[in-house]
């Protein structure tokens, strides 16, 4: 059996408690890049679970801490 990676990541964190996924994303951010593509995953389920609603509010969220950073350099 043949796992890609999308694969590999949902079943390292499957089973996992919301505390512990919050620790995961948290343990992450600003961590190695090899944790980027777990990231990417994550969002990604995240994104499809979510309504259009909370989709275009991240977008902004997004957008606006882009900006900020933009402003900054």
């Amino acid at each position: 059996m043949e796992l890609n990676l999308r694969q590999a990541i949902v079943q390292r964190v499957q089973g996992n408690s919301e505390d512990e996924l919050a620790e995961v994303i948290e343990s992450s951010i600003g961590g190695e890049e090899m944790a980027l593509p777990g990231i990417g995953v994550l969002f990604e389920i995240i994104w499809q679970g979510s309504t259009a609603a909370a989709r275009k509010k991240m977008a902004n969220v997004l957008h606006k801490k882009l900006s900020e950073q933009s402003a900054v350099k």
